[in-house]
């Protein structure tokens, strides 16, 4: 994506320091071979913050105004795309507009933080909009610190007028780690399993989306049948398998141009594919009789080695996000558990004991604080996390079929299939980490297997 960003810099009427700080921005923008916009610089104060794990978390109240400009639709697609994004997180409550005391924001000056505040409004979101006459949208927005009374950041942002909504997650992502100091999960996209037709006759397609739903297209056609898609933690690329003629094969795509090669043609099934944390390689699992196995193949040599030497059912291998250990599920001590091992194989340790339940799935958080797992316990499936060493099980959300976790890249929320009895098929939903929040991810069709990809670039 093609977009120039500047930061715009907070008004202040302490005119010295302005002139300063205002000359050594100019100095190195020039450095940059950027064009200029002259903004006022901000002054240091104490910052607006949130602490997301605390235990009597309440969500902040932020307004968001409508943005402005020559563009009033496109503005007004932009401020609600981020309202939304916000309230979806769980961490802020934007507050309805109909309560808003200053209507007309004027984005070149400071707000009336005392109409603000009246609100409650802890924060504060401006914008604007507008095009040049070659058509490039120019938006610019600014996060205003209501309490202190100071802007807390601000960007312009140049982009062809097709990227309204990317750039709309990006805003949403600076507003998000500018208050929370996390990376921000919005400007990402999820692939999934798109499912039509009857339960005896499903047609399973890849497909992807942009992370709140929007903006859905096919990768496949649907003459094959494809699940378990992964994507690499370093490029829009994504493994998965398909089921077409023959023995089932896996795949890396290309998701922006389709393009797509055979990572290797093994005798027998191969399931779960997932690439390690440099893309360089894919780990997955492969079936000989009634034993399967983890091997991993290194994409540049083709190499495979092998890695578990059972008569057991080794399968859902999953990096460790600093690449030295594999968590993966188990049936070697009678019952579908999780293990850990090094990568490079050996010996593996049990990781999962809850009474009478058998976990799967388990899938490393990007930040290696959890491992997320679906548990199946009493006829319900419940999906959870736990520590590295297995201690500290949480279960987030549990019901009828809840299945195969995957995390945002931020490592605080993950994604979900999940069935509701009697329905015809499943659907995509959201957890936090702590179990607060959960929303559905709108679908067209009925979908499965969702993968989260990393932030875009």
């Amino acid at each position: 994506m093609n977009i120039q960003a500047i930061e715009l810099i907070e008004f202040s009427c302490l005119k010295e320091k302005l002139l300063m700080r205002f000359a050594r921005f100019i100095s190195a923008l020039v450095l940059m071979g950027v064009a200029t916009t002259p903004f006022l610089p901000r002054i240091a104060h104490a910052e607006l913050s949130i602490t997301v794990d605390k235990g009597n978390f309440q969500p902040m109240p932020i307004a968001i105004a409508d943005f402005v400009g020559s563009d009033p639709e496109t503005a007004a697609q932009m401020s609600e795309i981020i309202r939304n994004n916000l309230k979806r997180s769980g961490i802020f409550q934007p507050i309805d507009k109909a309560a808003f005391i200053e209507k007309a924001v004027n984005f070149d000056a400071a707000p009336n933080f005392a109409s603000w505040k009246a609100i409650n409004a802890q924060a504060l979101v401006t914008g604007r909009v507008t095009k040049d006459a070659s058509g490039k949208l120019k938006t610019e927005f600014r996060l205003w610190d209501i309490l202190a009374g100071q802007q807390l950041t601000g960007q312009q942002f140049v982009t062809d007028a097709a990227l309204t909504r990317r750039v709309s997650h990006i805003i949403s992502d600076l507003v998000y780690s500018r208050i929370t100091g996390e990376k921000g999960f919005f400007d990402t996209r999820v692939v999934f399993v798109d499912e039509t037709g009857t339960k005896d006759k499903r047609v399973k397609r890849l497909a992807i989306m942009d992370q709140d739903g929007a903006n859905a297209r096919y990768l496949t056609d649907g003459s094959e049948l494809v699940v378990t898609p992964r994507f690499s933690p370093t490029s829009q690329e994504v493994a998965y398998m398909a089921f077409g003629d023959g023995d089932p094969k896996v795949y890396i795509m290309n998701t922006e141009t389709r393009q797509r090669e055979v990572v290797g043609d093994f005798p027998g099934m191969t399931f779960a594919p997932r690439f390690s944390p440099d893309g360089q390689k894919v780990v997955m699992s492969l079936a000989k009789g009634s034993a399967s196995n983890i091997y991993v193949m290194d994409l540049r040599s083709r190499a495979t080695t092998r890695l578990t030497d059972t008569n057991a059912i080794d399968t859902s291998p999953s990096y460790s996000p600093d690449g030295s250990q594999i968590v993966f599920e188990s049936d070697r001590g009678g019952t579908q558990q999780i293990y850990v091992m090094s990568a490079t194989g050996g010996g593996a340790k049990r990781l999962s004991f809850g009474e009478g339940a058998r976990y799967s799935t388990p899938v490393w958080s990007p930040k290696g604080d959890y491992i997320a797992f679906t548990r199946q316990k009493g006829g319900q499936f419940a999906i959870g996390i736990m520590k590295p060493d297995g201690s500290g099980e949480r279960i987030l959300t549990e019901g009828f079929h809840n299945e195969g976790p995957t995390w945002a890249p931020n490592g605080r929320y993950l994604m979900f299939f999940r069935d509701q009895p009697g329905a015809a098929g499943s659907r995509v939903y959201m957890v936090d980490t702590t179990g607060r929040v959960e929303n559905n991810v709108p679908t067209q069709n009925y979908s499965s297997d969702p993968a989260w990809s990393p932030l875009l670039k």
